[in-house]
């Protein structure tokens, strides 16, 4: 099945910026939408933002909207989250999954419906 594997986190000062890669091990990438997630302690797996197969289509948390910009590559099997003007509140675990198309014309970013997942990454935002 198809096998995620985030990148990029780490530790940056807030209003730093930090860049994100889902990479996926398996040719058909290209078939599914991908989304990025995040759990801080404590609290709920939450939606960020998510990409439709193709790249065409998108939809953001509104917590990052003008902050985040999602996109991918599938000549590389890798979806990008670019994460401007990071805030302390953006400290989280961050990860991919993989689901239908269909999952990014909901109006929430939901875990429901996703079926593959990464390991994650961790983003630390602090002065």
């Amino acid at each position: 099945q198809l096998h995620l594997v985030e990148s990029g986190g780490g530790l940056v000062q807030p209003g730093g910026s930090l860049r994100l890669s889902c990479a996926a091990s398996e040719f058909t990438f290209d078939y599914y939408a991908i989304g990025w997630f995040r759990q801080a302690p404590g609290k709920e797996r939450e939606g960020v933002s998510c990409i439709s197969s193709g790249g065409f289509s998108t939809n953001y948390a509104d917590s990052v909207k003008g902050r985040f910009t999602i996109d991918r590559d599938n000549t590389k099997n890798t979806v990008y989250l670019q994460m401007n003007s990071l805030k302390p509140e953006d400290t989280a675990v961050y990860y991919c999954a993989a689901a239908t198309d269909r999952v990014v014309y909901m109006k929430n970013i939901s875990t429901s419906f996703y079926e593959h997942w990464g390991q994650g990454t961790q983003v630390t935002v602090s002065s």
